[in-house]
């Protein structure tokens, strides 16, 4: 899912731990470090020369791209079924169009960081920029499933290029008195992208179609890449080393993992070919990881990944709690939109209008949440932030009925809102409060990675628990159906309800019957069929949405676990 806005304090992404901080001397250095900086230090001045320019001017360009980024995190969940229906195929294989930009996503977020580090964020964010652009053409141009799964995984890849410089820029252009009102404005830019990503899709699918989706990035970037040319400076670099062992065993860990998640229910958690099943699959992906783990050990403070950030217990807990809130946001948009379309029979833009008021409110809440973790612990605002969050999915839970009402989903969504915009800003400085300047850049870097890690388990594990669910709930509510049919029907309809079972691709238009049926039976079997596919899915929907609150209430006690330290903000 979506990566979090980085503390205001942050050096850039990508700087390397270069000694374990002393844990105590650490927490000492965040409840004692002063508010702003020392008397008589320049408030104003840029630290890099911008030729005489504020250095506000480098935020358009900045918050355009992470914008597009934050955006297509969410867009296409509104468009499943319309790209179910489009290319003729089911829920997991659209399930991959998601799973494959936060897989490539997540990865190489750590490496993009290096290569600002070596080379520059702005030329690495202009890179990353064309490549997710030209990646969003390719994606409205796709004509099969496959394609477009492919043309998504390169968007991630630019996404990922993009996103660590955003934050090394602002980190580094900004004088510590701005830094905490620019850092404000980007997160309040990410939290709303993220909840408006289905309002905007609903308004592309239904009216230009779906291709849009991916189409309206083409004339955002390239305006973003015009003022990113004029306006972003060229900053010092280092030389840092790859770790592409690091790189190598990360991607495949996860891509195991991910994919035996996701397609367990396509091969009903058995054989995939030859001797090798899912269950393999999951269990190299771990292994991989656990390697990726002991090599970034063996290299201390060279490591992609410095295992020294995970001595801060804050640290520690908060990429917990990252992971969490990032399996939350697919967890509840992916399920959601296909029942408000598929069974409330709401268009795509209907649907999203569902998610406007809970748009608004996040982004009204984002600034106000991070003032206040500057008063108390930011602690209790996050764990406040995961209380909301876990509330609203449960709620909706309950009120994903066959009967309900368009209304009745709008409350809920404006809760998740609330609570989504509590979360961002105070849990980056959670994450970070703890570690010294040394290993911030680095924690930066892991956090955002972490986070979008939890989008991309969240994004399989919700395709799976909500195939997994219809392939029981479908054939239950098809059995129960069936009591009204002539006797000799009962059984063909309710094997057909058992053969779709997770590959459910549509609505009772689908149901193929037997030649030669009399129409009024005909009819009979539509509405029973009706009937046992809202019933159905409706019971599908609310058990993975109790998944996803369950795995907030882990971020919850995550956050209820932490230090309650004060983390002071440069104003």
């Amino acid at each position: 899912m979506t990566p979090t806005p980085p503390s205001g304090s942050l050096p850039a992404t990508g700087t390397t731990a270069s000694a374990e901080p002393s844990a105590t001397a650490a927490r000492s250095a965040a409840a004692t470090s002063p508010a702003g900086p020392p008397a008589g230090s320049p408030a104003g001045p840029p630290l890099v020369d911008l030729g005489g320019r504020s250095p506000w001017s480098i935020l358009p360009a900045l918050c355009l791209g992470f914008f597009m980024i934050m955006v297509d995190t969410t867009i296409v969940n509104i468009a499943v079924p319309t790209l179910v229906d489009t290319f003729d195929t089911t829920l997991t294989a659209v399930g991959w169009v998601n799973s494959a930009y936060l897989l490539t996503y997540a990865v190489l977020l750590l490496l993009a960081g290096r290569l600002g580090d070596r080379f520059g964020p702005k030329p690495v964010f202009v890179l990353g920029l064309v490549v997710f652009t030209l990646a969003s053409l390719w994606c409205g141009l796709s004509g099969s499933v496959e394609m477009l799964i492919v043309a998504r995984a390169v968007q991630g890849v630019g996404a990922a290029l993009m996103t660590p410089q955003t934050m090394s820029m602002i980190t580094r252009v900004f004088p510590p008195r701005q830094r905490g009102a620019a850092m404000g404005l980007w997160g309040a830019v990410a939290g709303v992208a993220t909840i408006a990503g289905p309002l905007l899709g609903g308004v592309f699918v239904e009216t230009w179609g779906w291709e849009w989706i991916f189409f309206v990035n083409i004339p955002v970037g390239v305006v973003a890449l015009v003022l990113a040319l004029r306006s972003l400076p060229s900053l010092p670099t280092n030389k840092r080393s790859f770790d592409m062992v690091g790189v190598a065993l990360s991607i495949v860990g996860l891509f195991l993992f991910v994919f035996g998640l996701q397609e367990g229910e396509t091969y009903q958690w058995g054989t995939v070919v030859g001797p090798i099943d899912i269950w393999t699959i999951i269990g190299l992906g771990v292994l991989v990881l656990a390697a990726f783990v002991l090599w970034q050990r063996h290299l201390g403070e060279r490591a992609l990944l410095p295992l020294t950030l995970f001595h801060s217990r804050n640290f520690s807990l908060a990429n917990v709690s990252g992971m969490a809130v990032s399996f939350g946001m697919i967890g509840i948009f992916f399920p959601l939109t296909i029942f408000l379309q598929s069974i409330l029979g709401l268009s795509p833009l209907e649907a999203a209008l569902i998610n406007l008021p809970g748009s608004l409110v996040s982004g009204v809440v984002a600034p106000f949440a991070g003032r206040l973790s500057d008063r108390i612990p930011g602690k209790w605002v996050v764990a406040t932030g995961f209380a909301l969050l876990t509330a609203s999915v449960v709620w909706l839970s309950v009120a994903a009925t066959p009967d309900a009402s368009a209304w009745s989903i709008v409350a809920p969504m404006t809760l998740f809102g609330i609570g989504t915009g509590a979360l961002f800003s105070p849990l980056a400085n959670l994450a970070t409060s703890g570690l010294d300047h040394r290993t911030a850049g680095a924690g930066a870097g892991a956090f955002n990675t972490f986070r979008q890690v939890g989008g991309v388990i969240g994004s399989a594990a919700i395709v799976a628990t909500l195939t997994s669910r219809l392939s029981a709930t479908l054939p239950a509510a098809a059995r129960d159906a069936s009591a009204g049919l002539p006797a000799e029907f009962r059984q063909q309809f309710v094997d057909g309800f058992a053969a779709a079972g997770g590959a459910f691709t549509g609505g009772a238009q689908h149901m193929e019957l037997p030649a030669g049926i009399p129409p009024e039976v005909a009819a009979q079997i539509r509405e029973a069929a009706t009937t046992a596919l809202h019933q159905g899915f409706s019971l599908a929907v609310g058990q993975t949405l109790l998944v996803t609150a369950g795995v907030l209430v882990i971020g919850l006690v995550a956050a209820l676990a932490m230090r309650a330290t004060h983390v002071a903000h440069a104003d």
